[in-house]
């Protein structure tokens, strides 16, 4: 009977009802539908931006419908966890699988782009790989630096957290400083050498599974660049403590994640997709 009445007491709804199990059943949101909207606008200006070379506003459009529901949907998350108190330990662990499982499927999504550069590299159309006339990036020139800004990235997100965990707010505010940085600088010189690349996106089978790969990832840069900055914010509020902040934890994981990848595509697209072709600048 004592842990009932624990759970009975482990909090109360928006409306001062007592909850009768540790779980949060979240209040009715317009954000998922919002959303929904917000990505189909996102997706048809993107197509028909990419394919007829127009609706630039409504790509625009999109895009800002996406990062404001996005603000949104994060701010009452944040409200429900630090200032509701709702993200209790059953709840924490749900949101611990749900992440994994996030990742999983990022796994799965990044797997389909080396599919279709394995397909057409070990079985190349014209028996040469990369094919004739593509000069690929030389692998140790900006592709290795942007490798150890990641490397580096890793090592600082991880002295964020434990620094957290340790009750060290300075530490955790300058790793997060630090992460942030370096993302924003892998994001600038992988965009400085995609305008200096001797190929486009539509000239054949290498540029189109590169840039797929490589810009994907760099997308997801820029997402947990974003995550990152959304943490140091709250660091500063102090919304983490040691033993709740599972925000902290889950972009800690995803920041991971990114790094991961990037080394698969360093070792498999830029160093040994190259082939025997000779790298731009040669």
């Amino acid at each position: 009977m004592s842990d009932i009445h624990a759970d009975a007491h482990a909090g109360g709804d928006a409306h001062g009802h007592t909850a009768k199990h540790p779980y949060h059943l979240v209040d009715p949101s317009p954000w998922p539908i919002v959303g929904a909207f917000a990505g189909g606008l996102l997706a048809a200006g993107g197509l028909l931006y990419m394919h007829a070379g127009h609706s630039l506003p409504l790509l625009i459009l999109g895009v800002l419908a996406v990062l404001g529901t996005v603000a949104v949907w994060w701010r009452d998350v944040i409200r429900e966890a630090t200032f509701e108190g709702h993200h209790n330990p059953v709840v924490q662990l749900g949101l611990r699988y749900g992440m994994a499982l996030f990742i999983a499927s990022e796994v799965m999504f990044f797997s389909a782009f080396f599919w279709a550069f394995f397909s057409a590299s070990l079985y190349p159309a014209g028996g040469v790989w990369p094919p004739k006339g593509i000069h690929p990036f030389d692998p140790f020139e900006f592709p290795f630096l942007n490798t150890l800004i990641l490397l580096l990235s890793g090592t600082t997100v991880t002295w964020a957290h434990h620094s957290l965990l340790e009750g060290n707010q300075k530490g955790l505010v300058q790793g997060l400083v630090i992460t942030g940085l370096l993302g924003l600088s892998f994001t600038s010189i992988q965009a400085y050498e995609y305008s200096h690349a001797a190929f486009n996106f539509a000239g054949g089978i290498y540029p189109s599974t590169f840039f797929m790969a490589t810009g994907f990832h760099g997308f997801h840069v820029i997402i947990g660049t974003i995550f990152l900055a959304v943490c140091l914010w709250r660091a500063t509020q102090g919304h983490f403590t040691p033993d709740h902040h599972f925000g902290l934890e889950a972009a800690a994981w995803y920041w991971h994640f990114v790094d991961v990848v990037w080394l698969f595509l360093f070792v498999c697209i830029y160093w040994w997709g190259m082939g025997s072709a000779l790298p731009l600048g040669e």
